[in-house]
């Protein structure tokens, strides 16, 4: 929850420095972090092995904190599924007394997202207006982008070549957030805007928590700058083969 904000364990250290190893040569321009104490630190590690962006500036959001868990919070689990049992209700869907529902805290991953869309229209426009729309992009979309996980999805998923037809942003995002906020980030991708999923998924995968430092890979169109319509694809979700 939000309530006990501890930092990372031992074990917490050695996964946040796996996934920065995992990630080391993926270039990002922007990274966005949970203002969480364990997500913070968790950003740090990760920026703290890349080999392009060491340096860049971690914005920190309220709105990628875990769901609040309200009188559950600091407690172990067994007690919220006692507490959603003595309800007659099951988790995730219980609310304990105090804590934010499933809707509020998908209201918070919406209007996270909707930012990361107009900022990375904002840039787009600043990019045209600074150097033309010809000599936008230095360097070749392998260069730009260097993913990890060829060996886990399809080469098409990658690719994913829309034949130059719309504009292709340049803003590469790293977001660090939390298990229960991403499962319900992922809930409003799927129900909301129809988000393509890896053909090899399944439904207990597509419901289940993000092991922790796991890592999912969303690639968003937003065809000629609508925002309105962003096109999103799941290319990896929840990886954890850097554990």
């Amino acid at each position: 929850g939000q309530g006990v904000d501890e930092p990372l364990s031992a074990t917490g250290f050695r996964q946040a420095d796996a996934a920065g190893s995992f990630l080391s040569n993926v270039k990002f321009t922007h990274v966005f972090s949970s203002d969480l104490l364990r997500a913070k630190q968790t950003a740090a590690m990760i920026l703290g092995k890349n080999k392009f962006c060491k340096d860049l500036e971690i914005k920190y959001d309220a709105r990628l904190r875990e769901r609040k868990y309200g009188v559950a919070e600091g407690r172990p689990l067994t007690d919220l599924k006692a507490m959603a049992k003595a309800a007659g209700e099951q988790c995730p869907s219980f609310t304990p007394s105090g804590g934010e529902t499933l809707d509020e805290v998908r209201e918070r991953a919406r209007d996270f997202f909707e930012f990361l869309c107009q900022l990375a229209v904002e840039l787009e426009q600043k990019e045209q207006d600074t150097h033309g729309a010809a000599s936008r992009s230095s360097g070749t979309p392998e260069e730009q982008l260097v993913f990890p996980w060829t060996n886990h999805c399809s080469e098409a998923e990658l690719s994913s070549d829309n034949g130059g037809a719309s504009k292709v942003l340049d803003a590469n995002i790293l977001v660090v957030s939390h298990g229960a906020y991403m499962r319900n980030w992922l809930g409003y991708f799927v129900s909301d805007l129809n988000c393509t999923l890896p053909t090899n998924l399944t439904k207990s995968q597509l419901s289940s928590v993000s092991p922790n430092t796991g890592v999912s890979h969303f690639i968003i169109k937003l065809e000629n700058g609508n925002l309105l319509k962003p096109e999103v694809t799941c290319v990896c979700l929840n990886q954890d083969s850097h554990l």
